[in-house]
Order: structure tokens, then C-alpha cells, then sequence
């Protein structure tokens, strides 16, 4: 896959063409532990639902993108992520208002960059984080645990160059004490745009009081998709209602959808 540089570290990117060439690009974050492949087709399903042009890349850390060099990436990494390689991405990459697809820290990091007030035609998120929930942090306690006892490293090796560094830099930044204090909603006033949010009743890391404060105060039309069935990957525990639900959003924004 081809790299480029942005925020002083070389990328993995990948683009998925679609009929739409005028169309918004949509922008697909991916989640704490993922990576381009680990989306599986899911962006290709969503573009070619919409007619959208899609961009996936890997994050800094992860995937095929430059390994971690610092010992610890620090309590702001998805405020790193959202404020300074995004908006060199899109900008080296030429792509301008976008559709932001998130999921999980990707979802934050989509939060935080239109909260900042970066211009983006619509926000959609999958079990979003926008503030520090006992069951979040329980359930990545457990998940050192695996890592350090079952086959998780290995699992992870086959999508990630160091599957040892990428896995400590989500993990050891969300249990350090000083994550207790991270919060986005100072962000979400700033969200004018349209805004879907999606979230499993049995997501292990997150409660709905995540999307319920979303929508309480983000400033543009939001809708909201509470999963009665599914957890943490609602593209993956459900994903027709999913992608349905993300084809009339985006139909909505672009005007194929009244």
C-alpha cells in the first residue's frame, strides 16, 4: 500500500473509488487496535452504498504506518491524532470537507477534529468516547490481561508491524491515572454539521450515556442508532442495519436521500 507523510511520520493509506467522483470523500477512522485490513470490507460496502470515494489509512502506531517511537504516546493521543495527523492528512492528500466515519477512539478523534471546528460535511460514530466510564477501563484491564496470557499478540501480529508497541500505546494511555480526567465534551458545541452516532446495548466499553451526552450537545441535527443486540463493533455484530443506517445518513448530506 502506498505511504505519505503527515504530521512528521510516514502513513499506510489505501483509497476505495466509487461511481460519485464528485461526491464528499468519506474518511474512515478505525478503532483503538485497528487498522486498514482489520475494517475488513466495510468501507468498500459503505462506498459503494453511497457513491462515496473512501479514504482508510493507518494511524501512527498502527498497521503498516511508521512503528511507535516514543516509550509512551501520552494521555493526548487522540487529541494528537484529531488536531495535528488528520488535518495534515487531508490536506497533503488534497481532500477537502469530508464525511468522517469513526469507530471507537477513531469516533473520538472525529469528535474532537470537527469539535475544533475543521470543516466537515457530516460526522458518523461508532461506539463513541467522550468521557471516562468505569466499564471502559475494566474492560481494557482485562484486555492486558489477555494480551499478556492468551494469543491476543499474536492475533494482533498479523495486522501490525509491532503488535507489542501498538498494543501499549492504546492500553497503557487509557490506564494510565491521569486518563481519568479526559473528557471531549468541551468539543461537542462546536459540531455544526450532521451528526449519526451508533452504539451497541452490550458494547463492553462504553454505556449509552455516551451518545445521550452527544446528543444533548452537539449543535447541528443528530441522530442517534441504540442497538438493542451487539457490542463494541456494531459494523460487525450488526451490519445491515449499519450500513443501511450510514447509507441514508450520507444520502441525506450529498442529496440522493430526502
Amino acid at each position: 500500500m502506498p505511504q505519505i507523510a503527515a504530521a512528521g511520520h510516514a502513513l499506510e493509506y489505501q483509497w476505495i473509488d466509487a461511481t460519485g467522483a464528485a461526491n464528499p470523500v468519506l474518511v474512515f477512522l478505525h478503532e483503538g487496535l485497528g487498522s486498514i485490513r482489520q475494517w475488513r470490507d466495510f468501507p468498500q460496502q459503505v462506498a459503494m452504498a453511497t457513491g462515496c470515494r473512501a479514504l482508510v489509512y493507518d494511524r501512527y502506531g498502527y498497521g503498516g504506518s511508521d512503528v511507535l517511537q516514543e516509550a509512551r504516546v501520552g494521555v493526548q493521543f487522540m487529541h494528537d491524532a484529531a488536531l495535528k495527523e488528520l488535518p495534515d492528512l487531508l490536506k497533503k492528500l488534497e481532500i477537502e470537507n469530508p464525511i468522517l466515519i469513526g469507530h471507537s477512539d477513531g469516533a473520538s478523534i472525529a469528535l474532537i477534529h470537527a469539535g475544533a471546528g475543521y470543516p466537515v460535511r457530516g460526522v458518523a460514530v461508532m461506539a463513541p468516547h467522550v468521557f471516562i466510564e468505569d466499564i471502559c477501563v475494566n474492560s481494557i484491564q482485562d484486555a492486558a490481561r489477555q494480551f499478556e496470557t492468551t494469543d491476543l499478540a499474536d492475533r494482533l501480529g498479523r495486522y501490525h508491524r509491532d503488535a507489542g508497541k501498538t498494543f501499549h500505546l492504546w492500553a497503557d494511555a487509557w490506564l494510565d491515572p491521569a486518563f481519568r480526567d479526559w473528557n471531549i465534551e468541551p468539543y461537542l458545541p462546536g459540531i455544526k454539521c450532521p451528526l449519526l452516532a451508533i452504539q451497541g446495548e452490550d458494547d463492553e466499553y462504553g454505556t449509552m450515556a455516551q451518545l445521550d451526552r452527544i446528543q444533548r450537545q452537539v449543535q447541528g441535527p443528530c441522530e442517534l442508532l441504540k442497538l438493542s443486540a451487539g457490542g463494541h463493533s456494531p459494523h460487525k455484530d450488526q451490519p445491515e442495519r449499519v450500513l443501511n443506517s450510514l447509507a441514508n445518513f450520507i444520502g441525506k448530506i450529498i442529496g440522493t436521500n430526502p
